[in-house]
């Protein structure tokens, strides 16, 4: 792959014009020096001197695409270079251009065979025209020093190019990532919204239903309990508003104001747990509610999971149980807090099991937040749960418990 990665960039578009307008440039600089250059310098521009000229940048524009050709181009071209002392001098600026572009490119051992093919033979064919000892070496100091320079400057753009590309794949990656979690930010932020409304409507919505189907019956019979069954509705629809109020409170840009009393409220916890308990009996189930052990505070979102597990077992209770009653157990152990909720009636009808909803998913979603895992089965929901930040546990189907009073069915 990297070796096609390799032609295909010497075959890029842009590269051979690029490289024909560097030899052009290369070829014009040293057209207008022998152009300019005087009489007494032994160089003039003639028609043969031009041509060799234009042959010995041939190979600075094939550089790129073909390396290999041009270093051995360039080579063969040096040869007249040993009689005629003009025909070096154009080879002369295609080994800079040629070593120069190795070294940019290539590690310094696959730049090597570059340099040790072209700059001996260009030392030796200078030192030939040279008269006298000390012209020779001053001759290869000078061409040692320009090896030097275009094998330090090759490298250290080579080395750039490396750290920039470098850098810039860091940032896609960085910028890829950041993609990927504000995605996973807001699936999560919207699993929670879902969770947050359907613990807020489903319950109440619920207990309202089953009060205003209670108040229709007992009208005309029963007047005051269908008044009482009315207030009861009247209360909860003003308990599912400030609910409701409170959570699109939280999810309103900060620069809008909320409305203090709601926006400081309290998410429901433990303590909450007796009106939750109270409305469901409202609403005609009767909720018997066991404590094993001492109760203690617990952190205000285990509070929030185990009230919205209990919610959510007994408006389900309440919308699929019938005629049953329903048990609460919240068992403070010392390093665990256990919560089953049961209840006598028949379960949800086949096909709404089948349906499933958002409720069990929502409670499961809450579990897991804090390490821990839901057991459910026809009429009964338990888990446990840490006190002080300690990572749930699950109390695997709960062996050993006693059943509730009138057993399930």
């Amino acid at each position: 792959m990297a070796a096609l990665g390799s032609v295909r960039r010497r075959l890029a578009p842009g590269a051979l014009p690029v490289d024909a307008i560097l030899a052009a440039v290369v070829l014009l600089v040293y057209l207008l020096v022998l152009a300019l250059a005087p009489e007494s310098a032994g160089t003039r521009l003639t028609p043969a001197v031009a041509v060799w000229s234009v042959l010995g940048v041939l190979p600075i524009a094939a550089r790129r695409r073909w390396p290999g050709p041009s270093v051995l181009a360039t080579l063969l071209l040096m040869l007249p270079g040993l009689a005629w002392p003009v025909a070096m001098q154009t080879q002369g600026l295609a080994v800079i251009v040629l070593t120069y572009r190795a070294a940019a490119r290539l590690p310094w051992r696959r730049a090597a065979p570059t340099f040790l093919a072209l700059w001996p033979a260009s030392m030796l064919v200078g030192a030939v025209h040279r008269s006298s000892a000390s012209a020779v070496l001053f001759g290869l100091l000078v061409d040692v020093l320009i090896a030097m320079i275009c094998f330090v400057l090759g490298q250290y753009q080579r080395t750039r190019r490396a750290y920039l590309q470098a850098l810039e794949a860091r940032a896609v990656e960085a910028e890829r990532n950041q993609r990927v979690l504000a995605g996973q930010a807001v699936a999560e932020e919207r699993r929670r919204i879902a969770r947050e409304l359907h613990d807020v409507v489903a319950h109440h919505v619920s207990v309202m239903g089953v009060l205003a189907t209670g108040a229709r019956r007992s009208l005309t019979r029963d007047p005051a309990a269908a008044t009482e069954a009315l207030g009861s509705i009247e209360q909860t629809g003003r308990t599912t508003l400030r609910e409701l109020r409170r959570l699109l409170d939280v999810l309103r840009n900060d620069e809008e104001p909320a409305a203090e009393s709601d926006a400081l409220a309290p998410a429901p916890g433990l303590p909450a747990i007796a009106n939750l308990v109270e409305s469901v009996r409202r609403a005609g189930l009767p909720v018997d509610v066991q404590l094993d052990g001492e109760p203690y505070p617990v952190d205000a979102g285990i509070g929030l999971a185990v009230y919205r597990l209990i919610q959510e077992a007994l408006t389900n209770a309440v919308k699929h149980a019938g005629p049953a009653s329903a048990q609460v157990r919240l068992g403070f152990g010392p390093s665990a807090l256990s919560v089953e909720v049961f209840d006598t009636g028949r379960g949800p009808a086949a096909d709404a099991t089948r349906r499933g909803g958002h409720g069990l998913v929502g409670m499961r979603e809450r579990v897991a937040l804090y390490g821990g895992e839901l057991v459910t089965g026809p009429g009964r929901a338990a888990v446990s749960g840490c006190t002080r930040g300690f990572p749930w546990t699950l109390w695997k189907g709960c062996r050993g418990c006693p059943e509730p009073a009138g057993g399930r069915r």
